[in-house]
């Protein structure tokens, strides 16, 4: 669901942009307000669990690859709006440092994972906790429907951003620009994987850690009573860090992250092919050629070039990118605070 550089046109890039900045705008007020609570280690511990949680892929239908996003789990820990900008950091993070989605698709990425699934998931957890009541399994039952909601969601904004790319961006020869499937290809691509394996595994680790979490630290769920302890999300974090090479067992590319030079390769236009179930042009269409290489991440694809050892690479890309996760929101706290 990380949209890549190159597949989408500059213009629906700079919307997808500006649609967000308002959120981005609004999430930062309401941050910087609640500054007085212990808001910011929350925000930075469940950034850095939503991106190492992204790092886990699943095999999905087509011989493609998804992941669960833990947008729920923030949204239901944090409230919408320090949600929003603890997924949208995680994006960030990823894009500049490991290639994961693209430099001028972060705005996209981050309107349909960070600002879209945060506020379904929140709008369905309330919903569903008034249809559920007080029952003892609500809050969890509540949290991982609302999760399985979101991230469909936001699969078909990416699914209608992929396909309707080769409508209205063509060359002289019409053929397309960037993206080059077209809606009936790109929405039942995304939403199958998604509303079977990648949905399934968001469902039930946002239910399983909200239940885990109600039991051992309530008072980090939003609205929790104090005090809380930090050990049992750190723990889990710790072991996600360790255990994060199986997400390399799954060999396939996610729908729509191929590289440019995929289109040229044998066994991976196959996969292109197997997964759209439809041609596959004989080239990368010329935008997304010229984009593909705008940025070079220096861990792209979560591979230190100066380690052989490719899961012992993977692990030490997640600990980076929870290191730089932590800096960046613990260095917005202290500056919010001073200002």
């Amino acid at each position: 669901m990380h949209i890549p550089d190159g597949y989408l046109s500059p213009s629906t890039c700079a919307t997808l942009y500006s649609a967000s900045a308002p959120f981005w705008y609004v999430a930062l007020k309401k941050v910087k307000a609640r500054l007085h609570t212990k808001l910011i280690p929350r925000l930075a511990l469940f950034a850095a669990f939503s991106f190492v949680l992204m790092m886990f892929n699943v095999p999905l239908p087509g011989g493609t690859s998804g992941h669960a996003t833990g947008v729920g789990l923030a949204t239901v820990v944090l409230g919408p709006w320090a949600g929003m900008l603890a997924i949208s950091t995680a994006l960030l993070i990823q894009a500049l440092f490991f290639g994961d989605g693209g430099i001028t698709a972060f705005g996209a990425n981050a309107f349909n994972m960070a600002i879209a699934g945060c506020l379904v998931t929140y709008v369905f957890y309330r919903l569903l906790l008034r249809v559920f009541g007080m029952r003892s399994w609500a809050q969890a039952a509540a949290a991982a429907i609302a999760a399985y909601i979101a991230i469909n969601f936001s699969a078909l904004l990416a699914a209608i951003e992929f396909g309707i790319q080769p409508m209205f961006f063509k060359d002289a020869a019409g053929h397309p620009l960037y993206a080059p499937f077209p809606l009936s290809v790109t929405v039942p691509a995304m939403l199958i994987g998604h509303l079977t394996f990648a949905g399934l595994a968001e469902l039930v680790i946002t239910g399983g850690v909200v239940a885990y979490l109600k039991r051992t630290s309530p008072g980090l769920l939003a609205g929790g009573p104090a005090p809380y302890s930090w050990k049992p999300v750190v723990a889990v974090l710790a072991m996600l860090i360790i255990l994060t090479p199986l997400g390399l067992l799954t060999a396939g590319r996610a729908f729509g992250e191929w590289s440019a030079q995929d289109f040229q390769n044998a066994d991976a236009r196959t996969q292109i092919e197997k997964a759209s179930g439809a041609a596959v042009p004989a080239q990368a269409p010329s935008g997304l050629k010229r984009f593909a290489t705008l940025w070079s991440a220096p861990l792209r694809d979560y591979s230190p070039k100066f380690i052989s050892n490719q899961p012992a690479g993977y692990i030490l890309s997640a600990v980076v990118g929870v290191a730089l996760l932590l800096l960046v929101i613990f260095s917005f706290g202290a500056l919010a605070r001073r200002t």
